[in-house]
């Protein structure tokens, strides 16, 4: 690996142990998408703005395989009983990532920023020490806050952002649940391409990554 590509890393890491977001391309021949990741506990009512506006995809809540475990959350194409959910064909994965939607039940609506923020540490907080949280009672579904289970073995198994999330995350010390969001192109509604979100980074004195920096450093 090159040294701009392991300090890439390196300096993610940094930003995240500092509570700070970073840029996480997945590759090229995946999603093909940059998502813009925070540790969960760091999002505050304004970096739910600042995903809302500046990323604009999919705000989500990334946990490990054994944090989802402990709280009973399964993968949503096990939960769902509909025809819509049969034959669920990817481009880019196996299977998707995604498990319930919730709110933490001192939400009103649950979608202002206030709510989602409140719901996302709360989650954080939970992650923390899961076998001592009754998820029911503090977490209601559904919700404004779509839940992501990370593959058992992370990037040996998967490399999505989820994982990608995940173990930024586990390198920075940090709890393991992380916020994820895509970055749209406001001119042509597609993802943002890597060369803008370098751009973007670099404006905003972000890291930026490749996931398959994160796979060769922390794999």
């Amino acid at each position: 690996m090159s040294q701009t590509a392991a300090g890439s890393v390196e300096r993610a890491v940094e930003a995240f142990r500092d509570g700070s977001p970073v840029l996480v391309h997945d590759a090229a021949d995946r999603e093909g998408e940059t998502d813009l990741v925070y540790p969960a506990s760091a999002v505050t009512a304004d970096a739910v703005a600042h995903l809302r506006n500046d990323a604009g995809g999919l705000v989500c809540v990334a946990l490990t395989a054994d944090v989802a475990e402990a709280f009973g959350l399964a993968y949503m194409d096990e939960i769902l009983d509909h025809p819509a959910s049969e034959a669920h064909e990817l481009g880019y994965d196996e299977r998707s990532s995604f498990s319930l939607t919730v709110n933490h039940r001192d939400t009103y609506t649950g979608v202002t920023d206030e709510d989602r923020a409140l719901t996302i540490t709360e989650l954080a907080s939970a992650a923390v020490n899961p076998d001592g949280t009754d998820f029911s009672e503090r977490f209601r579904a559904p919700g404004h806050v779509h839940l992501l289970r990370a593959a058992p073995n992370l990037l040996d198994e998967r490399q999505g952002h989820t994982e990608l999330g995940i173990a930024l995350a586990d390198a920075a010390d940090r709890e393991p649940a992380v916020v994820v969001c895509e970055m749209l192109d406001d001119e042509t509604g597609g993802a943002l391409s890597p060369a803008d979100a370098r751009t973007y980074a670099e404006r905003h004195d972000l890291p930026y990554v490749e996931g398959a920096a994160i796979v060769e450093t922390l794999a």
